[in-house]
């Protein structure tokens, strides 16, 4: 008499052990997502502090254009009020990327602002910038792939239903990106 009962309290007990282990598992994936993203934010914010100085530095040494120091100081104005909403810091990243392309191509139009030391630290600086957040965002898009493969692979997916997760946003670039920006210099 108690054998079917051992029988349904072990059926039981391996489904509740299959929801924890579940639960723990879409969890990890979710934190190693979110700590992905704060990697891509810091090095954003590293790229936003250190554009103004490479502004200045083109300012102090070049006749600069106004319109790209505005674009530039909006988009970093926009980054820091977008405060935790990730579509809204994508937004302001990619057009910041658009205003430090124009100012790259603005500054090749000066040599004898390349030729200073100040200048040519604070380029590679920003490469180096570039390339922490080309890594940032392939590892953040590596993690949103593990946790969305978590999250929408059966049987999984009843767990994350359950508790309500659902799948990440991957990083994209902005349309027109493939291309290169041109480069016209009118003197």
């Amino acid at each position: 008499m108690r054998r079917p009962w051992l029988i349904i309290l072990g059926f039981l007990a391996l489904i509740v052990l299959w929801i924890l282990t579940s639960y723990n598992g879409l969890i990890t994936a979710k934190a190693g997502v979110d700590s992905a993203w704060a990697q891509v934010q810091t090095t954003y914010q590293r790229r936003f502090d250190l554009v103004p100085n490479l502004v200045s530095t083109v300012k102090g040494a070049a006749k600069f254009e106004q319109s790209t120091l505005l674009q530039v100081t909006q988009a970093r104005t926009q980054w820091q009020r977008a405060g935790s909403d990730r579509g809204a810091q994508i937004a302001a990243a990619q057009g910041f990327e658009g205003a430090l392309s124009r100012l790259l191509v603005t500054v090749e139009g000066y040599p004898q602002l390349q030729a200073t030391q100040a200048f040519r630290d604070l380029m590679t600086q920003l490469e180096g910038t570039e390339n922490r957040i080309s890594v940032a965002r392939r590892d953040y898009n590596d993690a949103v792939q593990s946790y969305n493969v978590r999250v929408l692979r059966a049987p999984t997916v009843f767990v994350a239903r359950l508790f309500g997760f659902i799948p990440e946003k991957f990083f994209q670039s902005t349309t027109g990106s493939e291309n290169a920006p041109s480069v016209n210099f009118v003197q």
